[in-house]
Parts: structure tokens; C-alpha cells; sequence
């Protein structure tokens, strides 16, 4: 009788607790909720600075110290050198690099961002400077990837010359953003290409129709709804998206001849994809080359700028995460310990 006197408290204990404290969690979400979200902050980095502490730390670890004396000194010999060049003449400033971060998802949500930093660059950008977008995609829905190209081609707009760099993937809405550039660099083995358009999705028709369910839908207009996923699909409908399908594809099509002229369109334009080699004999890229080599030379002769937008999570869905986990903590806690009660 203790026993289940004592296994009873414990329990109402645990029940107790895990109801406040959903209560708090709610209480506190639902405050946090009803806040905006905060605008993004716009971080600049200087990648020209963090390769010279790379190559210094190393010379610091290689060299001994007279070599490291004789190597401070070139490198003032030579600072002054570059600063006296610059102030007899001006016209020898060879401009800035800024290098923007792409990885897209199926949404293309991140062209919010985007469109933030493209901004932020043009508004102190001259036609010395160059912008260096690295590009990890696979593609996903036509209007984003579409508004994704429309930003960049904002860049060329303004005569600033524009280099894409792919080291993993661009294929599909990838490309049809890496296309736009002055110059498109690929690693060996990344993937180029899909210039096709697909579209899927599963129909529950008959499995209604075997339980006796029933599905209706209306519409104002023949070809409102072309296929639906529960209702009877035709094979009028089915021609239609198959036709809307098409013209995408033309469209898609004609967006990267117009920007790669060179390119024989009707054999790239498949929805196949290549491996960079193979994509550099078809002309879909220009140069194999992986964007850290790209870098490492055009720090040579420009400073380097990254330009991040990032939007900041409200307190709302921060403090949830932290929520559950504490939940999760304190209830593996508790069923440990009700695991000595019971023995």
C-alpha cells in the first residue's frame, strides 16, 4: 500500500508539473506570437581578412622567428608600396569582390534574402567591382527560381560583372540562375543542367470510390482545375497540364539560349543533367573550377566582402524549442524515476 501510495503522489506530481508547464509555454507563445518579426540584419564580412589570419597563423607555425621578422618586414615594405600607388593613381583601384551565398530549397524562400543583399551591394557597387554568387540548387517551384534569376540579372542591369560558382549542384531553377552569368565556374563532379520541368502528384479516386466516399468539386471555368487529387481526372484534363507543362518548358528553354546564345539548346534542353566535365564540352559552364580557387586568386587583387541577410526567429518559435526540450528532459527524468518506485 505505500508503494502505491507513493507511485499515486509521484504521479500527480508529474501531471501537475507537465500542465503548467504547457500552460506557461502556451501563455508565453501566444504573447510572443502576436509580436512582429523583426526586420533582418545585413552582416558584412571581410574574407580578404580571414584568409590573411589563415596565412598567418600558418607562418606562424612554420617559420622560425628570424624568418618571421624578414617576412613582417616585406609585408610593411610592401603595404607601403601599394598605399603609395593608390594615392599617385587612382585609377589603379582594381575594386571589390562581393560574394553572396545561395543554397535554395524547393520554395525558393531564400530569394527574400536575396533580393536583400542584391540590394544592399548595388547601392555602393561600381563597374570595378564584381559579384561572386556560390550556388547550391536543385531547383524547385518556375516564380521563385524565376524571381531568384530576375534579381540576379539586376546585378548585370547595373554593368557589374557577375560569376556564379557551382560545387555541388545547379540543375533545373539552379540553373536557370546560373545561366544569367557573365561566367559560370562548376567543379569537377558537380551537377549541371535538368533544363526540363516536372510536375506529380497521386490520385485517391478509387480508393473513395471503394469505401463509398464521395468527392465533389466546382469550379467556373473549363480548365480551372486540370487534374485534382481526389476527384476523377480525364484525359482532357490530362492534356491540358500536359500542355501547360510543355509551355513552361519552352519558356524555360528560351530564358537560357537568350543568355547562353552559344548553346545548342535542343540537345541541353532535355532534362538531363551532366557532371561538370561533361557540362563544360556542352558549353553549360565555362570553366572548371571550384569557388575556393576562385577566390584565393581574386584575393590577389581585390578585397573580398561577404554580404549576408539574415532574418532573425522571434521568441515565439525560439522559446518553443527550448520548451520541448525541457518537456522531454524533465519526463525522461521522472519515468526514470518511477522506474526505482516500481522496483
Amino acid at each position: 500500500m505505500e508503494f502505491l501510495y507513493e507511485y499515486g503522489l509521484f504521479l500527480a506530481k508529474v501531471a501537475t508539473f507537465v500542465i503548467a508547464l504547457l500552460l506557461a509555454v502556451g501563455g508565453i507563445v501566444g504573447l510572443a506570437s502576436k509580436q512582429k518579426h523583426k526586420k533582418g540584419e545585413l552582416e558584412i564580412t571581410s574574407l580578404s581578412d580571414k584568409l590573411s589570419d589563415v596565412k598567418d597563423m600558418l607562418h606562424s607555425f612554420i617559420l622560425d622567428k628570424d624568418q618571421l621578422k624578414k617576412l613582417e618586414k616585406e609585408q610593411k615594405k610592401a603595404a607601403k608600396k601599394d598605399k603609395k600607388d593608390k594615392q599617385k593613381d587612382t585609377d589603379s583601384d582594381k575594386g571589390n569582390l562581393y560574394v553572396i551565398d545561395f543554397d535554395g530549397s524547393v520554395d525558393a524562400h531564400e530569394v527574400d534574402c536575396l533580393r536583400e543583399e542584391i540590394t544592399a551591394i548595388l547601392t555602393i557597387a561600381t563597374d570595378k567591382d564584381e559579384v561572386l554568387i556560390r550556388l547550391e540548387s536543385g531547383g524547385g517551384v518556375v516564380h521563385g527560381y524565376g524571381l531568384a534569376a530576375s534579381q540576379l540579372q539586376r546585378i548585370k542591369d547595373k554593368g557589374i560583372k557577375l560569376t556564379i560558382a557551382v560545387d555541388k549542384v545547379a540543375a533545373s531553377g539552379g540553373y536557370m540562375m546560373a545561366c544569367v552569368a557573365d561566367k559560370v565556374l562548376a567543379a569537377r563532379f558537380a551537377i549541371i543542367g535538368s533544363i526540363g520541368v516536372i510536375a506529380q502528384l497521386p490520385n485517391f479516386n478509387k480508393l473513395l470510390k471503394k469505401n463509398y466516399v464521395d468527392f465533389e468539386q466546382h469550379t467556373a471555368g473549363e480548365f480551372k482545375r486540370t487534374l485534382t487529387v481526389f476527384g476523377e481526372n480525364t484525359e482532357q484534363g490530362r492534356e491540358k497540364f500536359r500542355d501547360e507543362l510543355e509551355e513552361v518548358h519552352q519558356m524555360f528553354k528560351g530564358f537560357v539560349q537568350s543568355n547562353r546564345p552559344e548553346l545548342a539548346i535542343d540537345t541541353v534542353a532535355t532534362g538531363e543533367y551532366w557532371y561538370g566535365s561533361k557540362a563544360l564540352e556542352l558549353g553549360l559552364v565555362d570553366e572548371i573550377q571550384t569557388s575556393d580557387d576562385f577566390l584565393l586568386k581574386a584575393n590577389e587583387d581585390k578585397e573580398i566582402y561577404s554580404v549576408k541577410y539574415t532574418i532573425r526567429k522571434n521568441i515565439a518559435e525560439k522559446f518553443s524549442l527550448a520548451a520541448l526540450k525541457s518537456v522531454e528532459t524533465r519526463l525522461m527524468k521522472w519515468w526514470q524515476k518511477s522506474q526505482l518506485i516500481g522496483k
